[in-house]
């Protein structure tokens, strides 16, 4: 059976690089009926449900791969990418970290489609963030108006009280509601202000925001991912021309942690 399960996951794979991905699927499918315990071939299937934009059916073949192969880049990989998909913000960026940690730790070469796919969650999440943020503000400065205009009406419907007076209250409160106006404006503007992206958290070899910096001998730091492959290339030190080995690469963690905790703030910086 398993000899089975090969050939048809073989004639999938060429139906998938031509495209056909209906018929990757199918075959797949096939394939596991012949080898149900093949986890690989759960992420061959998930792979071409992700053409197919079949977000749910990813989710459960890459759970089930789970099962068998709990370190599964790949399974963790096309998780984020259905989660994302849902808008299951914080289940997408999980799953690309775990995926992000399989790919550093066996040094596969899908270490920058891994990272941008982490920093996309991390943006993703931060829109949605400031979108709710952005109603439940418009929603209490509506609440706090309300309550203003309330007592306003409670004052002037008073007894005994002369046009005048009436007036000078009148324009006492509209003085009032708009400095409070004022107040959620300054707020607003204050948060949709575009900072400047701080040199420190740019990598000097894509010029794109870091997500996991490393620092060289020569004390310089890179996005892991872009110096990697800039190794991958050639041994030597961007910067001194020196011999560089990628094991020679070391975390710099405080400024992961300066760069987790800008992005945290102001994820528009993803795309800088």
């Amino acid at each position: 059976m398993a000899g089975r399960a090969i050939q048809l996951k073989e004639e999938g794979n060429r139906h998938f690089q031509a495209g056909d991905y209906v018929s990757a699927e199918a075959l797949y499918s096939k394939a596991l009926i012949a080898d149900p315990g093949n986890s690989t071939l759960y992420t061959n299937r998930a792979m071409a449900r992700l053409k197919m934009t079949l977000w749910d059916s990813v989710i459960s073949d890459c759970n089930e791969c789970l099962k068998f192969t709990p370190d599964s880049m790949k399974a963790h990989y096309y998780l984020s990418q259905a989660h994302l998909a849902l808008e299951a913000y914080e289940e997408a960026l999980k799953h690309a970290l775990k995926a992000y940690e399989m790919c550093v730790k066996t040094k596969d070469k899908s270490l920058t489609a891994i990272t941008s796919q982490v920093l996309k969650c991390k943006k993703e999440r931060w829109v949605d963030q400031d979108k709710r943020r952005r109603r439940e503000t418009s929603d209490l400065e509506a609440e706090v108006i309300a309550l203003m205009e309330r007592e306003r009406d409670e004052v002037l419907n008073g007894d005994g009280m002369l046009d005048s007076e009436r007036q000078e209250i009148r324009e006492e409160w509209e003085r009032k509601m708009e400095i409070m106006g004022g107040v959620f404006e300054k707020s607003r503007a204050a948060h949709e202000q575009r900072r400047k992206v701080p040199d420190w958290a740019i990598d000097d070899i894509t010029f794109g925001f870091m997500h996991d910096p490393v620092v060289t001998k020569a004390g310089k730091s890179y996005e892991r991912s872009s110096i990697v492959e800039h190794l991958r290339r050639s041994n030597t030190d961007p910067v001194t021309r020196e011999p560089l080995r990628i094991e020679e690469l070391r975390p710099n963690l405080d400024l992961k942690q300066a760069c987790d905790e800008f992005l945290e703030e102001n994820g528009w910086a993803v795309d800088w």
